[in-house]
Order: structure tokens, then C-alpha cells, then sequence
């Protein structure tokens, strides 16, 4: 069958191959689960870090979400300014410690998942 345009220019017929659509269309619905998943997941992994000095924990979602701050006995016989740099030193390990398990968790939902130019 021959098509042409509106300025009466050929245009080529185009072949559809409709199982890599339905292909296509099946992966597309599959990210959007995952990228459900992930999200539900990013708010419920919790990851707990310290400070080096181990006077303050924290804990924190994937998410960034800070879940809990704890004195240990250790902060506690500190003096304030100590624990203030503690207290710094474990939020920003906790902030990196998200950055973590969000990296781990994408590449254990979506690791193995091959592009469609790879198919």
C-alpha cells in the first residue's frame, strides 16, 4: 500500500511487531509497581548509625525520615559542646547512611532490570 501525505510526499508503510508492544506495555506496568514499591519501602527500611565517639545514635528511614535520636551513657557524661559535635557527627552519618540504603535498595529492585534496547 502506498501513503502519502497531505504535499503528496511517499511515506514508507510502518511494520508494527505487537507481541514487543504487548512487551513493552507488560515492562512499563512493571516499573510502575516497582517504583510503588520503592517508595513504600524507602519510608519502612530504617537504617541506625552512631557517632565515632559513640555517644549519639540515630535512626533513620531510607527516605531521609529521622526516625529517633539517642544520648547513650557515653554522651550523657559529656559536656555540651562535645555532644553538640556529636550530636552534627550522627546526623550527617545518618543522612549519608540513607544515601546508602536508598542506593542499595534501587539496585536490589531494579538491578537486574534490562532496558528495552537490551531486549
Amino acid at each position: 500500500m502506498r501513503l502519502s501525505d497531505a504535499w503528496g510526499v511517499e511515506l514508507k508503510s510502518i511494520e508494527i511487531d505487537e507481541r514487543w508492544l504487548e512487551e513493552a506495555v507488560a515492562r512499563y506496568r512493571r516499573i510502575e509497581d516497582l517504583q510503588s514499591e520503592y517508595t513504600v519501602a524507602l519510608h519502612q527500611l530504617e537504617v541506625t548509625v552512631r557517632s565515632p565517639d559513640q555517644a549519639v545514635e540515630v535512626r533513620i528511614t531510607a527516605a531521609g525520615d529521622i526516625v529517633d535520636v539517642t544520648i547513650t551513657a557515653t554522651g550523657r557524661s559529656q559536656g555540651y559542646d562535645r555532644l553538640g559535635r556529636s550530636m552534627k557527627d550522627a546526623t550527617v552519618a545518618a543522612l549519608d547512611g540513607a544515601s546508602w540504603a536508598r542506593d542499595r535498595l534501587r539496585r536490589d529492585m531494579f538491578g537486574d532490570y534490562h532496558s528495552l534496547k537490551e531486549s
